[in-house]
């Protein structure tokens, strides 16, 4: 978020009042509004569930950036007749770097004492991504990807707004330099491409986040029009100087009203950023070009207040802090869910001003007005190069030498255990009885990398996200096969994907994966990002339609047992059994046998984190039954609903919990039994084709 410290100022925090470099008038209004655009960030951030929408304030900061960069590049071109892109990025350098690079390495030093030893290459990478201002795209990626959609957040995903500035700022400077040459220095002329880029952002914005929520997100191409918004008004700052008293002065309060209006409204479930951002964009524009005239009664009267002013100055180095704080600070109390509460995070909130105060005092002051780097652009963007160099190395080492995890001595081989066992299932309860209470040395695959496998149903693309409503079937075992096997469901179903691949794969048949985020088989509609999920509606017919044509020998479905239904019934067990009855149906209609594969139980918490921390006391990680039933009236409609349409029942719990005890450990034999907080690991999965097969094959062998 370099834009909350962008102004051509320089704060002096004693006084609490930047002073102005000659030639221009100091806007302390926008110091203030820098102020309520940090405090909203903060807040939401921890918690603060008044100001939901606290993240619009990134959406000010950009219009601000905007702003304020474009009017230091239209006073040297009106001054010079060009831009020194070379100064420009110097100056950059040492507003921005020399801060954050302090940031990223405190902050990864804090990853490595205090976060999950399972995630530290991820978080590295985040770190190196943030060094090189690519932050954005890396979580844009992640974003897409479903089964890492619930992982914790990165103490790093907060520089993801700096690098949308900083990649839209290499090539702003020089398309304003090539545009102003062409119009002759007439800002009417340099506006009118400038808006079309505004115009085409926002409508990408539009469409973007209605189909890739991520992207739209965290893309610069989505957010390019906002700091664009904030460039038309620089272009226009002489007429709004002009604007009368009585219209100045309104625009201001109905523009700070529009921002606060923003922040209390929305929340995680607004599409964003959509048209929604046009709010709080609009809402700054009008703060900022009312607040170009003089007027003693504007907003301006609020926002200059002394201490508004004050915080404006810390804005950049409290958003940089705060974040990091609040993701590490709960891990380092020892808090088990990994959360602060409001309370402690609005103390952690408080000391990340603190320690804002302090690098604007002891490093961001001393190496900005240096005079080591006074007219000299060279030793800056050395520095700047210098900075970003050693924040990528020290990200690069945090990879190539990750913290040690405790192990114990190795553990039998489930998978291969289980194959050459003449009684798999038994061989299983064993494993499961006695499960390791320290991590196995040979836990394969690695505990660092359970969570990033994927099976081909992922890499393939046939696992479609929440959008689509069409099926796409992708074909695996024997594509000749007479005998196809449909696995159908949502991501629960998608977790067994390995087993049935094995199983297909060593029985000739043709197995054809038909899975969708979050879709339940039952004809049930329920509520996905706080509206009803019809997407997954159309999608299930379209995959009966297509299940129908095959005609296959074997349904296998299975889908999570989370998820609520849009229009609750009073009866929840007759709702549910109603609505799997109808899918059954639906699929015995094609003359295939249907088998219901129960939902897994579920893990505590994340398992793998769980046992990075209790790599030598396991059991602090494993669940119990009944607690890892993730909703009993889910299963027990399953069955009703079977015993009405011939349908075939499949109960994992005995394949993951032990049968006199109950407990479902997160490790049996040398692998680890989930992924997340939901699924099973790729290994377990595919351990388990043993034991699934004998089911299988008697239903199949009886089509």
């Amino acid at each position: 978020m370099s834009s909350i410290m962008s102004a051509e100022v320089r704060p002096v925090p004693v006084a609490g009042r930047p002073v102005p470099h000659r030639g221009h008038a100091l806007r302390l209004d926008i110091q203030g509004l820098r102020a309520v655009a940090v405090g909203l960030v903060v807040l939401s951030h921890a918690g603060v569930s008044q100001v939901s929408g606290g993240y619009i304030g990134v959406d000010v900061f950009f219009v601000i950036s905007g702003f304020l960069i474009t009017s230091l590049l239209l006073r040297e071109l009106a001054t010079t007749g060009r831009v020194s892109v070379r100064a420009f990025y110097a100056r950059r350098v040492l507003r921005l770097l020399p801060a954050s690079s302090l940031v990223i390495a405190v902050t990864l030093g804090g990853a490595w004492l205090f976060l999950s030893k399972a995630r530290l290459a991820e978080y590295a990478g985040d770190a190196l991504a943030s060094a090189l201002y690519a932050v954005n795209v890396r979580l844009a990626a992640a974003g897409t990807d479903y089964l890492a959609q619930n992982s914790p957040p990165s103490p790093f995903q907060h520089f993801w707004s700096l690098a949308v500035e900083e990649q839209f700022y290499l090539v702003w400077p020089l398309l304003l330099l090539l545009t102003w040459r062409i119009a002759r220095g007439r800002r009417r002329l340099v506006a009118v491409p400038l808006g079309i880029l505004c115009l085409g952002s926002f409508a990408a914005g539009l469409l973007v986040t209605n189909s890739a929520a991520s992207w739209a997100y965290f893309g610069s191409l989505t957010r390019a029009w906002e700091l664009g918004a904030g460039a038309l008004l620089a272009l226009g700052a002489g007429r709004l100087k002009r604007l009368p008293a009585a219209l100045a002065a309104p625009l201001t309060w109905l523009g700070l009203a529009c921002v606060v209006l923003a922040a209390v409204r929305y929340d995680d479930a607004t599409p964003f950023p959509g048209y929604h951002a046009l709010l709080p964009v609009a809402g700054t524009a009008l703060v900022m070009a009312g607040g170009s005239a003089p007027t003693p009664h504007g907003a301006r009267w609020l926002l200059e207040r002394r201490s508004l002013v004050w915080l404006g100055g810390l804005s950049y180095g409290w958003y940089l802090w705060h974040w990091p704080l609040l993701v590490m600070a709960p891990a380092a109390l020892g808090r088990a869910d990994g959360t602060a509460g409001v309370p402690l995070a609005l103390g952690l909130s408080a000391a990340a001003l603190g320690l804002a105060w302090l690098t604007l005092r002891l490093v961001e002051n001393p190496v900005r007005f240096h005079r080591a780097f006074r007219r000299r652009p060279r030793r800056a963007l050395v520095l700047g190069a210098g900075l970003s160099a050693g924040a990528s190395a020290l990200s690069l080492t945090a990879t190539a030498v990750p913290p040690t995890i405790e192990v114990g001595g190795p553990a039998p081989a489930l998978a291969q255990a289980l194959s050459h066992a003449p009684a798999p299932r038994a061989r299983l309860t064993g494993f499961l009885t006695s499960s390791p209470t320290a991590l196995p040395s040979n836990l394969a695959p690695p505990l660092q990398k359970v969570k990033s496998s994927r099976s081909a149903v992922y890499r393939d693309g046939c696992h479609v996200d929440e959008a689509a409503t069409r099926a796409r079937p992708c074909v695996y075992g024997n594509r000749s096969s007479s005998r196809t096997v449909v696995l159908f469901g949502d991501s629960h179903a998608a977790q067994w994907f390995p087993a049935l691949r094995r199983i297909a794969t060593a029985r000739g048949w043709k197995l054809v994966s038909l899975t969708k985020a979050s879709c339940k088989v039952a004809d049930v509609t329920i509520i996905s990002g706080h509206k009803p999920y019809t997407a997954c509606d159309t999608w299930r017919s379209d995959a009966m339609a297509r299940i129908k044509a095959l005609r296959p020998a074997l349904v296998v479905v299975s889908s999570s047992d989370a998820g609520d239904p849009a229009r609750p019934a009073a009866d929840p067990l007759n709702q549910w059994t109603t609505g799997f009855e109808h899918t059954f149906h639906d699929v015995s209609a094609s003359g295939a046998r249907v088998a219901a594969l129960l939902d897994t139980p579920w893990p505590k918490g994340d398992p793998i984190d769980c046992a990075a921390r209790n790599s030598s006391q396991l059991r602090a990680c494993a669940n119990h039954l009944p607690d890892a039933t993730r909703d009993a009236v889910r299963g027990a409609a399953i069955r009703t609903a079977a015993s009405t349409t011939a349908t075939a029942v499949i109960d994992p719990t005995p394949w993951l919990c032990a049968p006199r005890t109950g407990i479902c450990p997160v490790v049996v034999a040398n692998s680890a039994v989930y992924r997340d907080d939901s699924h099973l690991s790729e290994a377990y999965a595919e351990a388990l084709a043993p034991v699934l097969a004998p089911s299988l094959d008697r239903l199949v062998g009886a089509h």
